[in-house]
């Protein structure tokens, strides 16, 4: 097979330390693939900082673009657009790739498939329910923390839709028209990423957030999406989560963060219907 090269893209948003964390495993001669066939990109969607000093200061391999502040799915999209290699790879500014993470995926690629995901673990595990983490150990979720698309395709469905209000189920819609276009993706065992846990956002913006679900199953799915079929998902996950770690302050945080988000949901389910109406 002739060389490809791999196009890493970052996007950022005032998170520098974890950046800096990130980057130091992509680095020349960290990654077991040689430095030549790939590049890192990080598109910086900063504004009160970014992270462009820095990386001219310490890693002078990395390209810095400035974001368009337009979410998490326009920021990845503008890496894409300057992207140099023939694939693109997809990682989060707070994510540990391993030094095997691109040549894993190097070694896998076939002429017959053009979408790829890794594993994606959290090695400290989760210790609150006021923590998260995505962990993909088997496949068939397609998170963009680890992902490895064709970049031609990648243009050719447009991205990642940047109609999203928030950085929440972008990359399900991203999964389900890939799997629309009559597209497999296979899942790489050793290409992994580590996401170490990060605190839950507070009910109010959780709630927020659940726009973007409203906006996927009105405008994507065209399904009716009921305000007690939401609430009713979220207290069976948000208590589960609750009773896996037991009494603790933060569970007392939780149960409170959870009232509040749907709260919030109720308050707004309304809106959201009319702003999102069905066709």
């Amino acid at each position: 097979m002739e060389q490809v090269k791999i196009s890493v893209v970052i996007p950022t948003y005032h998170r520098n330390d974890l950046l800096a964390k990130c980057l130091n495993c992509l680095a020349p001669g960290v990654q077991t693939l040689p430095a030549e066939k790939y590049e890192v990109i990080v598109t910086d969607d900063g504004f009160k900082t970014t992270a462009e000093e820095m990386i001219r200061n310490r890693y002078s391999w990395v390209k810095w673009l400035a974001g368009p502040r337009k979410g998490a799915a326009a920021n990845r999209n503008n890496g894409a657009k300057y992207a140099k290699g023939s694939f693109i790879a997809f990682t989060d500014d707070d994510c540990l790739p391993s030094s095997s993470w691109l040549s894993s995926f190097y070694s896998a690629l076939t002429p017959h498939i053009q979408v790829y995901e890794g594993k994606t673990t959290c090695e400290t595990g989760v210790c609150s329910p006021m923590e998260e983490a995505p962990v993909n150990l088997t496949g068939g979720y397609l998170w963009s923390c680890n992902m490895l698309v064709k970049a031609r395709l990648f243009q050719e469905i447009s991205g990642f839709d940047e109609k999203f209000p928030y950085p929440y189920m972008e990359d399900v819609d991203f999964r389900e028209r890939i799997k629309k276009a009559g597209l497999t993706f296979l899942f790489i065992q050793d290409a992994i990423v580590d996401h170490p846990p990060r605190r839950r956002l507070w009910g109010d913006k959780l709630g927020a957030s659940q726009e973007s679900l409203v906006y996927y199953w009105r405008c994507k799915k065209k399904k009716k999406f009921f305000k007690v079929q939401l609430i009713r998902n979220i207290l069976s996950y948000r208590i589960r989560a609750i009773l896996n770690f037991g009494f603790s302050l933060d569970s007392l945080k939780a149960v409170t963060s959870m009232i509040v988000e749907i709260s919030y949901i109720i308050s707004h389910m309304n809106q959201w219907q009319k702003k999102y109406p069905l066709e």
